[in-house]
């Protein structure tokens, strides 16, 4: 959500900003709407006084015993009554209209972001790790997969398109792994884990912004609450409603839980394999700190992600999006992709973003400062740590053998009982 101040102040800035993310200028309709609300405050400010007055001078009328002032004045008492709870329900319904307006904005990207329309636009920051030489031709996990329990055929018969059933080595795979990420974040990266609830309510959806435009993306159960599409809604709404005391911040929090997503606009992409599903688990990462913290949080929340691929010697690059290309709710976004072999190509793997307090504003989410008595917004940040499912994927295509078995990484072999290597039908 926008401050309807930083818009007065500056309309064109706010307009160009937009601009950067593919909307047209919004700031003249929406200081028409704010010039109306204003109009109308001062008019019932206005009424309010003078009614407050003509009582006063009603009461003076009556202690000199003039009758036909003191009848007028009371006439005219009546009127302002009447008008203003009229004045009162005008207010409300052009902030509504007006908050309506500003919630179907995206946040302003970020000074540093590069422009661009759409991912052909996003910038390598940087590319880590080794690619593997193999001896012979890679395959792609959906190859790979089925003799170590990835079963498609099972999944869509129980759910339909876009589920999958894990079974053996491949459920084992996933448990290691989202069980590896959330220790290192809680165990090295100071995160607090949390197991959230996976149902939200409405408020819950809008404060994270994929309320009201992005309902057609969630699963909406029968008594109107949501399945979460990722564990940023209910993490970041841990401080919806609060004011904080500035020690308390900053806040980290991590939790690993499933994942719901309708993709409705995903129509014919990554329909085989384990890439895009319904239903996916997810570590997420979700900071809370003050507006002067979010940009050095930015870069210590992505390299704690890097430092899940980094143990699991997986490559990959960090790559800067674009104002187009980015999430409803950020300013700055760093995607990192890891690298799979059996396709040949970079795929997303986390989700990095600040979102200044553009949620904290929607969550009305503040803190007050050392010595101050008022309050400020707080600002947002989330993170992937890793997709679990995209990670299985990745292990699955980088530690192939030419047998079909897969190496089990040096990092997940605890988590799996000193196990070494995963052979089909173990």
């Amino acid at each position: 959500m926008h401050d309807i101040r930083l818009i007065r102040d500056d309309p064109a800035a706010f307009d160009a900003a937009l601009a950067r993310r593919g909307v047209e200028a919004t700031s003249p309709a929406l200081l028409a709407l704010d010039e109306r609300r204003r109009a109308t405050v001062a008019e019932a400010q206005a009424a309010q006084t003078e009614r407050n007055a003509l009582s006063k001078a009603v009461g003076q009328a009556k202690a000199s015993r003039d009758e036909a002032r003191a009848q007028d004045l009371m006439t005219q008492v009546a009127a302002l009554k009447e008008a203003l709870p009229r004045l009162a329900a005008e207010e409300r319904r052009i902030d509504e209209e007006l908050a309506d307006v500003l919630a179907a904005l995206p946040n302003l990207p970020a000074a540093d972001v590069p422009d661009g329309a759409d991912e052909s636009g996003n910038v390598v920051a940087h590319e880590r790790g080794e690619h593997r030489h193999f001896a012979f031709t890679p395959a792609e996990h959906d190859a790979i997969g089925p003799t170590l329990g990835l079963d498609f055929e099972t999944g869509v018969a129980i759910a339909g398109a876009r589920f999958t059933l894990l079974r053996g080595s491949a459920a084992r795979l996933a448990r290691a792994l989202g069980q590896f990420m959330l220790d290192r974040l809680t165990r090295e990266h100071g995160y607090e884990e949390v197991a959230p609830p996976l149902l939200v309510r409405d408020e819950a959806v809008f404060g994270t912004g994929q309320l009201p435009k992005f309902a057609d993306d969630l699963f909406r159960t029968t008594d109107g609450r949501w399945l979460i599409p990722t564990a940023e809604v209910s993490l970041t709404n841990i401080v919806r409603e609060k004011i904080l005391g500035e020690g308390e911040l900053p806040l980290r929090f991590a939790a690993l839980t499933p994942c719901f997503r309708s993709e409705a606009g995903a129509a014919g992409r990554d329909t085989r394999g384990y890439i895009r599903q319904h239903q996916f688990d997810k570590v997420e990462m979700v900071s809370i700190v003050t507006p002067d913290a979010s940009e050095g949080e930015h870069e210590r929340m992505t390299a704690c992600a890097e430092g899940a691929l980094d143990a699991l010697e997986l490559p990959y690059r960090r790559m800067l999006l674009c104002a187009g290309d980015m999430g409803f709710t950020a300013a700055r976004t760093y995607d990192l992709e890891v690298w799979l072999p059996g396709q040949g190509a970079y795929r997303e793997i986390s989700s990095c973003s600040t979102c200044t307090d553009f949620q904290a504003r929607r969550m009305n989410a503040r803190y007050r400062p050392e010595g101050e008595k008022g309050t400020r917004f707080v600002h947002t940040l989330n993170g992937s740590g890793l997709a679990v499912g995209r990670t299985l994927v990745a292990v699955l295509e980088n530690y192939q053998q030419e047998s079909g078995a897969v190496a089990v990484p040096a990092m997940l072999q605890p988590y799996l009982g000193g196990l070494t290597l995963l052979e089909s039908g173990k």
